[in-house]
């Protein structure tokens, strides 16, 4: 029989978030002189070391902002932050000056963004690239940069590395200048990569390697991932958690199988119904229009452990007759509430959501086929 001691030690022990976002609203000036547009309106996540964190949601609903809000890459004007934190190793991003930045931006946090060959500058060699970003972060002279800069496009498999860093981006595949721009990224040992759409425009064999690529240097590095991504099928081979994201707002959060096997929000639901299945044949897709138009879907099914009510109506900007319900008195419409221990969904802000209060977004979960 399993003593105590023996029982505490194989207990899990729950870590400390790398990022912690939370009610960030970002919005931009409009250069029509009209209202403020608003990017971003009130989104909450968080990130934890070894975890990758999928942000989901077409285009314009808010997740590169997100991202790049966590870099401070957002241009003040026309950008703002409107209210909100992100928590970075306990420190808050928003407040920090551009001169704080520059020792976190690049070194314990970094960024691969969307299409590398605008990303890499064409004038200057993949090497100098590099060497650029170790000189930046950390106190090595010239000659080690050198070693580290080899070793990282080790590390990332591009052969011939010593040969390769006098190379300049055009005289690279696409897959191999996205090696490079993962190479640059991890080459400072970041805490946490934000990996914006990291798979665009490769074909999916290369995508299946790019992918494996980070899975790897994750599980030796430690290091918490945000993915960014349009594509499903990426986000059930590799997310622990997801985060689905609406016109700026968060309206689903959920460890990814509980996710995928029961889906809440009629805006996921209508995500899933517009993908092709092997085995249904069909005329033409169901469209995510046609689910969030549709009333029924309007309604939230108590689950195991829950602990809302009935009358929980998922928020949706312009929901079918009938359906929205009484919001909360001088009260933004839109609040993100815990349904189970393991499950947020956007709903209506009414009044018995205003009296129960939801605690944000906060998952410490790891599949156990990844690791």
């Amino acid at each position: 029989m399993m003593d105590a001691a023996q029982a505490v030690s194989t207990t899990p022990v729950r870590t400390k978030p790398i990022l912690e976002v939370a009610d960030l609203a970002v919005s931009f000036a409009n250069s029509a002189g009209g209202p403020r547009i608003q990017a971003v309106a009130g989104v909450s996540m968080t990130v934890h070391p070894n975890q990758t964190l999928a942000v989901v949601g077409e285009s314009g609903c808010g997740k590169s902002v997100t991202a790049m809000s966590t870099m401070q890459l957002i241009p003040r004007p026309p950008g703002r932050f409107d209210r909100g934190s992100i928590l970075f190793d306990g420190k808050d991003i928003v407040s920090c000056t551009e001169r704080e930045m520059l020792s976190i931006r690049g070194g314990k946090i970094a960024m691969i963004f969307q299409e590398p060959m605008t990303s890499l500058n064409p004038v200057y060699t993949i090497g100098d690239q590099i060497i650029e970003a170790i000189l930046l972060h950390q106190k090595v002279g010239a000659e080690e940069a050198w070693k580290l800069a080899i070793a990282a496009m080790n590390d990332v498999g591009i052969p011939n590395a010593h040969e390769r860093m006098r190379a300049y981006p055009h005289q690279f595949s696409g897959g191999m200048r996205q090696r490079v721009m993962i190479a640059m990224a991890l080459a400072c040992q970041p805490k946490l990569l934000l990996a914006d759409e990291p798979t665009t425009a490769l074909d999916v064999t290369i995508q299946a390697q790019i992918l494996e690529l980070l899975r790897e240097l994750q599980r030796t590095r430690g290091m918490g991932i945000m993915l960014i991504t349009h594509n499903l099928g990426v986000v059930a081979e590799n997310a622990d958690v997801v985060c689905v994201m609406y016109a700026g707002r968060v309206v689903e959060y959920a460890r990814v199988f509980e996710l995928f096997d029961n889906p809440l929000h009629p805006y996921t639901r209508g995500l899933f119904s517009s993908i092709p299945l092997l085995k249904e044949r069909k005329h033409r897709l169901t469209t995510v229009e046609e689910v969030v138009h549709d009333p029924a879907q309007f309604k939230l099914q108590p689950a195991p452990g829950a602990k809302f009510a009935d009358s929980l109506v998922p928020w949706w900007p312009e929901p079918p007759v009938g359906v929205k319900p009484d919001i909360a008195r001088n009260r933004d419409e839109y609040a993100l509430v815990q349904v189970s221990p393991t499950r947020w969904v956007g709903c209506f802000n009414t009044p018995w959501v205003e009296e129960h209060p939801s605690p944000r977004p906060d998952l410490d979960y790891r599949r156990d086929d990844l690791t």
